[in-house]
């Protein structure tokens, strides 16, 4: 086969040739060079999604997915692994912790309303980079030892179930947030997957450990958890801050807070989440302050800033409009505790007011007119 990357079949010799005595072996060796490389957990699973299938398209005709278009553009292949790279025989799946210990814990951000709060997987380096070049080391050590073989490696950048695939490899389960829990991890940790020919034999899926627990329902701001492992995208934090393009509905801003960049309350208040561990990755230790930083300086950012400062990060998904105008939103949130506080947010508002663009002047209006700060004249678009 020819050299790459990624390695798609038809089935290689190796896939064929070895005995299931090897194959067992490697399986355990996978698991050992998985941790080697930093990887908390490595588990195998087969390709068959069928529940996840059903629940998934049920799910896409409710139009639960607001304007994620591209999670019913690829069909089922996102259910269907071998659909997706042919001759896949197995997946091999992996979690990488990443709350970090030197960030400032999240709950006291909701406490301060005039900090930004950012998602706590977003404070350091893009985890798609970090965990894609982990899985290629990892499928490199593997071809090492038996040869070349078909394989694809995976992010969450591509149609792929992975919460599905993570729980069918024994991974943890699906919560009723709709995040992956682990008994002695929690959730606060990355997914990524291997997709190859080789047939190793499989882990066993998880067990489901939620019970009666219903306090991430009960906890999320705008109530997007609609039902236990039922989310609606249109009303979720992460979706507002970050899918989302246009206009944020007004009834939600007032509880979104000061979340400018995701949403993790439902995690926050998880029992299981108490065996969570802090992450060692030196990635993943927050960068530019983004752990404590007040939304009046993120607000000051020019564009050029925010695609400096935001480099490697996940947060350039959000654009530097969706940055401003989730801001915006934060902004109108601020409990200031004097006139003198609320007259400074006032003035920052009204300064970036005049050169920014109709999306993000619809919300900065928005939280001028929350603030009591309603700009001289009219609220037409005309001259200050």
């Amino acid at each position: 086969m020819k050299k790459a990357e990624n390695r798609d079949p038809p089935r290689t010799d190796t896939a064929t040739a070895l005995s299931a005595e090897r194959l067992a072996a490697l399986a355990g060796q996978i698991r050992s060079w998985g941790a080697e490389l930093g990887f908390q957990q490595v588990g195998i699973c087969g390709t068959r999604l069928d529940e996840h299938e059903r629940r998934l398209e049920e799910w896409l005709r409710e139009g639960l997915h607001g304007t994620m278009d591209y999670m019913a553009r690829h069909g089922r292949r996102r259910s269907r692994p071998a659909d997706l790279v042919p001759g896949t025989e197995r997946v091999i799946a992996a979690r990488m912790d990443y709350l970090h210990g030197t960030a400032r814990p999240a709950a006291d951000l909701l406490d301060d309303s005039e900090r930004a709060l950012v998602s706590r997987y977003a404070l350091g380096r893009d985890y798609h980079k970090v965990l894609r070049q982990r899985l290629r080391r990892l499928a490199h050590r593997i071809e090492t030892a038996v040869g070349p073989f078909g394989y694809r490696v995976f992010v969450d950048s591509a149609p792929v179930l992975e919460k599905a695939l993570a729980e069918k490899a024994g991974l943890g389960w699906i919560g009723k947030h709709s995040n992956l829990l682990h008994r002695r991890a929690g959730s606060w940790f990355f997914l990524g997957e291997i997709y190859t020919d080789l047939p190793l034999p499989v882990d066993r899926p998880a067990d489901n450990h939620c019970g009666d627990c219903v306090r991430c329902i009960d906890a999320c701001p705008t109530a997007a958890i609609v039902g236990p492992y039922r989310v609606d995208a249109r009303r979720c934090i992460s979706y507002l801050t970050i899918e989302l393009k246009g206009p944020i509905p007004e009834d939600l801003r007032p509880l979104m807070g000061n979340r400018i960049f995701g949403c993790d309350d439902c995690q926050l208040v998880c029992p299981w989440n108490r065996f969570a561990r802090f992450s060692e990755e030196d990635d993943f230790a927050p960068r530019n302050g983004l752990d404590d930083a007040t939304l009046l300086r993120l607000f000051d950012w020019s564009e050029e800033e925010f695609l400096t400062r935001t480099e490697g990060s996940a947060i350039r998904r959000a654009g530097y409009q969706g940055w401003l105008r989730n801001i915006a939103v934060a902004l109108g949130n601020a409990r200031p505790q004097t006139a003198s506080d609320r007259a400074v947010l006032i003035d920052a508002l009204q300064r970036r007011r005049g050169d920014s663009t109709a999306l993000v002047r619809e919300h900065i209006d928005w939280a001028l007119e929350r603030l009591g700060g309603a700009r001289p004249g009219f609220w037409g678009d005309g001259p200050l």
